[in-house]
């Protein structure tokens, strides 16, 4: 399993049209992606779940991925939050 916490960079979060963003990468990977805020996890392939977590700007969140392309999952996913989404 692969680890990484990252604080969200963009002005809005990972609300709608970033988290569409967001889910799109996450399912371009084979592992299973998972995200975390406090002590809330969802599926970071599923919309709803992601959405549910309520993630603003300067969150600090857990993506946590496993399977065989993990490290490539969590080191793309932290780039696209980390630049946040380029706004």
């Amino acid at each position: 399993m692969t680890t990484k916490t990252v604080s969200i960079q963009n002005t809005v979060g990972l609300h709608a049209r970033p988290a569409t963003f967001f889910i799109q990468k996450a399912n371009s990977y084979k592992s299973t992606v998972m995200i975390e805020r406090g002590n809330r996890r969802a599926n970071a392939k599923s919309l709803l779940g992601v959405l549910s977590l309520g993630i603003e700007k300067g969150h600090d969140i857990v993506l946590r991925a496993e399977g065989i392309d993990e490290v490539e999952a969590v080191e793309g996913l932290a780039e696209l939050l980390l630049n946040g989404f380029n706004d």
